[in-house]
């Protein structure tokens, strides 16, 4: 007889499950002793027990609420009031009687979707005590007057971490669904789940590397990163790709995309429905896209000038051997955009006209409000990544990673470990995971330097305030014309953020503003019908984004078309198709090229 879940439960063999117990000790044994081991060999210092450096800030906190109580006091009344009438009203249920909750959860959180949360009684009181406890701890936050912003904030966000990792979804006996999973599979489920967990334990020697996805149900250039192309040139730095074209005639300005350094391009190259590329092949754009190398210890050294002499510039010089055509347009993706308006300002410098117009993704260029990313960077944990960085040469892409997952924990972390830990299913089989899978390094030089003077000194935006080979640049002096995508939802780059590195330049700007988040709403394809994006046809920007936002109009779908038109419309002049390897670069191999194939171990 076979359960609901699908397994069958008359396939019990104690033998079997006594010996998968066996080899699961086993491995559990060994890996705690290899901490261990690790641990007495290398002793660490005082800061590393508090990262971060929240123990005098909460320290602090306490001692200002028991100076001034009364908001304290306040926030336990109304949570014992609170409490009490959660009790009533779950007696009343157990006697089958109606009562209204006294909290529900927030229409976007999905923690609680499976409807025993809310048909059964016992379930219901466990959601809202765990939803009312939440509230009590945030309210007792927002008393943290006596405490720097850049404190309040960083207690703020460490304490929602607690807060998330303390969900009731997150414990086998408290989420129905697991409950389910185990009565029906007699707690195959959970053996299941702590291999995997021991999995990924192994995976990351003995730091957890949460599996995503399946590893193995994606391959490049089979099922993603497809589009036809070919790499035409390649340095150090990067490899080249041109793309085949898809259209008879082509638009005269090739298409240079920049992508991010810290993952690999191909989450504009997904699968034919969702790829930006594609579309914009098939639109009629001869497309060129850097794929940067995934470096190792060798590249130590190498800078953020190296990323535009040898990257932008490079690039530049290459797709003019390629096709003849001296202007193109340029497209930079986050910190892809920032390397390019560096590299627009020292060209206005110079004047060098070869970037005609200039798109940006999720741009950051002026740094003073850079969200919660902020929390992991200060002096004293910049010094200490600073010191791993010189161990290695690089910092380890599974770092970064591990960051931008906390600032949605519920849907990067605690989503996953419900699936493959309690559960016990597979890893899911979805392209964007794998793709956020597959991290790269980070030069030390380079990151250090990005680090301290972007986010920590927020210089780019300054005239003069850093250098590219020895020349000082000032962002104002980019007067091309500009179109600058940010997302609504975006918790690595917000939106108000993007939109005042947008006010910094001198040209005609375009803004819009895309619904979801940092990839869903760059990544966001015509034909899907999703979401929307809010344009405002003003002249000139206004000061205060929120004033730019009540006066933009929403649209629906894709703001794909609306980047089309603008980008045609300053140049529609088209010539016959360019194939790749018809100019002076001969075809070196085959897209997606090796540098993207280089995955880290």
């Amino acid at each position: 007889m076979a359960d609901e879940s699908g397994s069958n439960v008359n396939s019990f063999n104690p033998f079997e499950v006594s010996d998968q117990l066996l080899e699961l000790t086993m491995r559990s044994q060994r890996l705690a002793s290899q901490w261990w081991t690790e641990q007495l060999s290398n002793p660490r210092n005082p800061a590393a027990l508090d990262p971060f450096n929240l123990s005098g800030a909460y320290k602090e906190l306490m001692s200002g609420l028991m100076q001034n109580p009364d908001r304290l006091i306040g926030a336990q009344a109304a949570y014992c009031r609170d409490a009490i009438n959660l009790w009533q009203g779950t007696a009343r249920r157990m006697l089958g009687l109606e009562a209204e909750p006294v909290i529900e959860p927030s229409k976007s959180d999905n923690r609680f979707r499976d409807e025993q949360w809310t048909d059964n009684p016992l379930f219901d009181h466990i959601k809202q005590s765990y939803l009312l406890a939440s509230r009590f701890v945030e309210s007792a936050l927002d008393g943290a007057e006596m405490l720097e912003d850049k404190d309040a904030e960083k207690l703020g966000f460490f304490t929602r971490q607690f807060i998330d990792a303390m969900a009731p979804t997150n414990f086998p006996t408290t989420n129905p669904a697991v409950v389910r999973e185990t009565i029906g599979t007699l707690g195959e489920n959970l053996i299941r789940g702590f291999n995997n967990f021991l999995n990924d334990l192994e995976k990351g020697d003995g730091q957890l590397q949460i599996t995503m996805a399946d590893p193995n149900a994606f391959k490049l250039g089979e099922n993603v990163a497809t589009t036809p192309g070919k790499v035409v040139y390649q340095n150090r730095m990067f490899q080249l790709l041109q793309y085949e074209p898809a259209t008879e005639k082509v638009y005269k300005r090739p298409l240079l995309i920049v992508p991010p350094w810290i993952n690999k391009y191909y989450i504009m190259d997904l699968q034919p429905k969702n790829s930006l590329i594609k579309w914009l092949v098939d639109q009629g754009h001869t497309v060129f896209v850097m794929s940067w190398v995934n470096p190792d210890e060798s590249y130590a050294e190498t800078g953020f000038d190296d990323y535009v002499l040898e990257g932008i510039y490079a690039a530049l010089d290459a797709i003019e051997q390629a096709t003849g055509e001296k202007q193109l347009n340029a497209m930079g993706y986050c910190i892809g955009g920032t390397l390019l308006a560096a590299a627009l300002a020292q060209m206005a410098s110079r004047k060098d006209d070869r970037i005609k117009s200039a798109t940006f993704f999720t741009t950051m260029i002026d740094f003073s409000e850079p969200g919660e990313i902020g929390v992991f960077i200060d002096d004293n944990q910049v010094d200490s990544l600073e010191q791993r960085m010189r161990e290695q040469g690089y910092l380890e892409g599974s770092n970064m990673a591990s960051a931008f997952s906390m600032l949605r924990a519920n849907d990067l972390i605690w989503m996953f470990a419900i699936n493959n830990y309690l559960l016990g299913k597979d890893p899911l089989v979805f392209d964007l995971l794998y793709w956020n899978s597959d991290s790269t390094r980070m030069p030390a030089e380079m990151h250090s330097y990005y680090l301290r003077n972007m986010y920590m000194e927020n210089r780019l935006k300054d005239p003069g305030g850093i250098s590219i080979d020895g020349q000082p640049i000032d962002i104002a002096k980019i007067k091309v014309p500009s179109y600058f995508l940010s997302t609504r939802e975006d918790h690595i780059a917000p939106w108000k953020s993007t939109y005042t590195g947008a006010s910094l330049l001198s040209g005609p700007v375009r803004f819009v503003l895309g619904g979801s988040g940092h990839i869903a709403g760059v990544i966001n394809p015509p034909a899907a019908e999703k979401y929307c994006y809010w344009v405002n046809n003003g002249r000139k920007l206004p000061a205060d984004p929120e004033q730019w936002l009540k006066k933009a109009k929403q649209n629906g779908g894709s703001w794909w078309t609306d980047w089309n038109a603008w980008v045609t419309g300053l140049n529609d002049a088209k010539v016959p198709a360019r194939q790749p390897g018809a100019g002076k670069l001969p075809v070196i191999e085959d897209a997606p090229g090796s540098y993207v194939a280089t995955r880290m171990t």
